[in-house]
């Protein structure tokens, strides 16, 4: 029998030497949702018609959409796990959202391909788009980010790369997608580098420059690493990173351009919970004490098959007033928000698969 699963798009690609970020409001208005739907069905093509200047280069490109988007672009049926980027923390801590309607996710080995499909990309959206963030990406070195440790050391690899980053039959009109969740985060370096190794190896929870664990009687409960590892009956949850590193020393911005991406949004915003409240609250990531997130957003990232079909869907009507416009979804009334007081989401799986539900 044919292989009927839907054709994911690029989100378990290796990580390239360059990438651009970019995320975008729609302009309101039937006219520029429109052109946002016919834009979805040409992505494939843009992608072909650059890469193959340069085969050898990786080019690829995902695509992703808000909460608030998908409901004014495309209406029902919505992503099970689509709602808008869930806040953590206070005061100078926090996880924050920020606008974001659309998120291009665009690599390749050579930063000039990158620039040109971007390129390409926002002359077919014109006017029906506002950029609100763009960061060019470089792999620092030896996948380490600009605070020298290796990144992303814990990303799956072969199979259980799809099963943690991509949708099943929990949800099946969305299978072979993903939820993304974005973050640019400034870091402050003449601090960071005021500390020593040592130092540094405690807030990360591994050594610098051999990237292995500290061992647990030494390593922090507060250490990057601990309070980022999951655990769901005694197997760890994790999640796709792409991070990259980005910066201007000319304005001393130094950042890391955390991605990550999962087959529900759960495993991430438990991470981040767990980073800016603390596990238990007050148990916050140290490395927060250098390092500041100043943008945040969620996005349903649809397989190639769906995107291809997007631009044949319309909502039927203006979408109701609802949780989705609030920041809450179902599981998030001020009954679950009383139960995430002690710093526990409560939210089940972590692991977004039917057979946890």
């Amino acid at each position: 029998m044919p292989d009927t699963t839907p054709e994911p798009q690029a989100v378990c690609k290796p990580i390239t030497r360059s990438a651009i970020f970019i995320v975008a409001t729609v302009a309101r208005g039937e006219a520029s949702a429109a052109t946002v739907r016919d834009w979805c069905g040409e992505i494939a093509a843009l992608v072909r018609a650059v890469g193959t200047r340069a085969p050898a280069a990786n080019l690829s490109c995902v695509c992703g959409f808000g909460s608030d988007a998908w409901d004014f672009l495309f209406g029902a049926p919505r992503p099970a796990g689509l709602h808008p980027f869930r806040e953590f923390g206070s005061g100078e801590r926090r996880a924050i959202a920020t606008p974001g309607d659309i998120l291009m996710h665009i690599r390749a080995d050579h930063m000039d391909l990158c620039f040109e499909l971007a390129s390409q990309m926002l002359r077919k959206l014109g006017g029906a788009v506002t950029v609100v963030d763009e960061v060019h990406g470089f792999r620092y070195f030896d996948l380490r980010d600009i605070v020298g440790f290796v990144d992303g050391t814990e990303n799956p690899s072969g199979r259980s790369m799809v099963e943690c980053a991509i949708i099943g039959d929990e949800d099946a009109n969305f299978s072979g997608g993903s939820y993304v969740i974005v973050q640019k985060y400034l870091h402050n370096l003449e601090a960071w580098n005021a500390l020593s190794v040592e130092q540094q190896e405690k807030i990360i929870g591994r050594e610098k420059f051999s990237d292995v664990e500290l061992d647990a009687a030494v390593k922090p409960s507060c250490s990057h690493s601990s309070l980022t590892t999951l655990d769901e009956d005694g197997q760890e949850v994790k999640i796709l990173r792409h991070n990259m590193s980005f910066g201007r020393p000319g304005a001393k911005e130094f950042g890391t351009y955390f991605i990550g991406y999962a087959r529900s949004p759960r495993p991430t915003e438990q991470m981040m919970e767990n980073m800016f409240v603390g596990r238990p609250p007050g148990n916050y990531d140290r490395l927060l004490d250098f390092s500041r997130a100043v943008t945040g957003g969620l996005f349903f990232v649809p397989s190639a098959d769906l995107l291809d079909e997007l631009p044949e869907r319309k909502p039927c009507a203006a979408p109701a007033a609802s949780s989705h416009s609030t920041g809450q979804d179902s599981d998030h009334d001020s009954g679950h928000q009383d139960k995430r007081r002690d710093g526990v989401l409560n939210i089940g799986s972590l692991k977004g698969t039917s057979q946890h539900e």
